[in-house]
């Protein structure tokens, strides 16, 4: 395969661009993230079981589900910009809920409201994206975005959990209120316009849109491989804190220190996975991804009792394989679809995201359990299936990454719309 083009320059714009949506997932991924960690002080603070914490896991995802789909047939008729400020303050108060909630219902009800408009904004970013960058761009510009992940690994959580530690488990959800209002702010000043799409032939009828796109055979295997990828990398996540403190024995104090380490390696990891994914092409770097993925799934769910530095070990090499899965992977699904469906197939696709990853807790919930002294039991469960599905994946990812080449061959990868 001949390696794809690297000599494309980001403008200054560009780059002010990639920093401003790398904040805005900063803000989005720290609040989903943050309920891992939390996980355990959460469920002791107000007596959850393992059922109830996935469904307040999941509950998001679902929420994020139905919105993304309701979404997709206005996601091309309006600037861009707009709907990502719209939804944006919607994802502001549904965390201020989360902020002030006294019980589990009111939790509950905010990761509802969290969801429905904070699962939108991954979709509105990746819209933003391949409108403002050329195909061969798209794997540095999903590295820094991406590397959101890190950062809210490297100070986020740490601090927050700082403050749970602290204060209460509200205070990490206060945080994010500020920082993210902050941020609406620096959008509304200086993102431009994003509405050249807005110019294109495109269906006026948002029910038929949305049908139309779902239903567009070269958007199928796309739809279900991100579905696979959620389900796949979603599956351990809600309990993995639970775990690590129950089954490993590292205590509450010490996951600041794991987070943040875990957090600074992949922040040099993942620019450079989006560097090589468009040196050496999006799908070798994506097999190689999976590989190492497997590999540290099944060491990592087989653990026993560890040791810090063992753990930190073996969860940051895992991470470095999981996002040399997911930054290739999104890469290749922007050159999918039409210039004038971009939006309503990059909200359907984050629907699809949202409710396969809340199907996958809610499972996880149903193969966990937990005895009386917070042991976690049939964690390796999840781990074979994690690993089944990646296998899965990337024959699916094949087969799209051989469609993607034919379309880079005949230039219908959709230009650059706006610099």
């Amino acid at each position: 395969m001949a390696k794809e083009k690297t000599n494309s320059p980001f403008s200054s714009y560009q780059k002010l661009v990639v920093v401003l949506l790398s904040i805005v997932q900063f803000t989005i991924i720290l609040d989903f993230m943050v309920m891992a960690p939390l996980g355990d002080m959460l469920m002791k603070t107000m007596q959850l079981n393992a059922k109830q914490f996935a469904l307040a896991v999941s509950v998001y995802a679902f929420s994020a589900g139905a919105s993304g789909l309701l979404a997709a047939g206005f996601a091309d008729k309006y600037d861009r910009k707009n709907l990502l400020l719209f939804f944006y303050c919607g994802f502001i108060v549904g965390t201020f809920l989360c902020a002030t909630a006294t019980s589990y219902p009111q939790l509950l009800f905010a990761r509802m409201i969290t969801g429905v408009f904070g699962g939108v904004m991954g979709s509105v970013s990746m819209a933003i994206v391949t409108d403002l960058f050329t195909y061969e761009q798209r794997g540095r510009v999903m590295g820094f975005v991406q590397m959101s992940f890190a950062v809210s690994q490297v100070a986020g959580i740490p601090i927050g959990l700082f403050l749970a530690n602290h204060f209460s488990w509200h205070a990490p959800f206060g945080m994010i209120v500020g920082l993210s209002v902050v941020t609406a702010f620096v959008i509304f000043r200086f993102l431009k316009p994003v509405n050249l799409h807005m110019g294109l032939k495109a269906e006026t009828n948002v029910v038929v849109h949305l049908l139309r796109t779902v239903t567009r055979r070269i958007y199928l295997l796309p739809f279900g491989t991100t579905a696979l990828l959620s389900i796949g990398g979603f599956m351990m996540m809600p309990f993995s804190t639970p775990f690590i403190i129950n089954n490993l024995r590292i205590s509450q104090a010490q996951l600041p220190m794991i987070y943040g380490i875990t957090g600074i390696s992949s922040m040099i990891i993942l620019p450079l996975v989006g560097k090589i994914s468009d040196m050496v092409g999006k799908f070798p770097t994506f097999i190689a991804g999976t590989v190492l993925a497997i590999v540290m799934v099944y060491i990592y769910t087989h653990l026993g009792v560890s040791s810090v530095w063992k753990l930190v070990a073996v969860n940051t090499v895992m991470f470095a394989g999981i996002m040399s899965r997911a930054i290739p992977a999104s890469a290749l699904m922007t050159a999918i679809p039409r210039a004038e469906d971009r939006g309503a197939f990059m909200s359907i696709n984050s629907s699809l995201q949202q409710v396969a990853g809340g199907i996958a807790s809610v499972i996880a919930g149903l193969i966990i359990v937990q005895d009386v002294y917070g042991r976690l039991y049939h964690f390796d469960i999840l781990g074979f299936i994690a690993i089944t599905v990646m296998i899965i994946c990337a024959v699916f990812i094949y087969v799209i990454n051989k469609r993607v080449q034919r379309l880079v061959r005949n230039a219908d990868v959709s230009p650059q719309l706006a610099v």
